[in-house]
């Protein structure tokens, strides 16, 4: 079959043995052969925009928005992130300072130790 066939991304003609992308090095293939990567562990499409990486933006979506059991498991068991300033720490459980009421890590906890800011009352219970 030797009819004329119309290539709808670079719009150039071609014979049915050649209109494929790969038969005659289509330049604008991107434009038309997109794909969506699937999340392997919720099976969820995941979007990827022009010019990002699927298997980073994959990665991300684990990380963040994934559905499945051993991504909220790994997400969900240290959720209370210590507030002191620069301290990237968290802990299974909430560990709140008595005076200021704010989250802290275990190595941030006592008032000396975040710099509490319960300006005009006592550092300690002692003093």
């Amino acid at each position: 079959d030797f009819l004329p066939l119309k290539c709808d991304a670079c719009e150039q003609i071609f014979c049915t043995d050649h209109i494929a992308y790969a038969q005659h090095d289509c330049t604008s293939a991107y434009k038309k052969d997109v794909q969506v990567p699937v999340c392997p562990l919720c099976n969820t499409p995941v979007p990827v925009r022009r010019g990002e990486m699927p298997d980073v933006v994959v990665g991300e979506h684990i990380d963040r928005d994934c559905k499945s059991d051993p991504a909220q498991r790994k997400r969900k068991i240290f959720t209370n992130k210590c507030m002191k300033p620069g301290c990237k720490q968290k802990e299974m459980m909430k560990v709140i300072c008595d005076q200021c009421h704010k989250n802290y890590c275990l190595k941030h906890r006592h008032p000396l130790d975040h710099d509490c800011s319960r300006a005009g009352h006592p550092l300690s219970k002692a003093g």
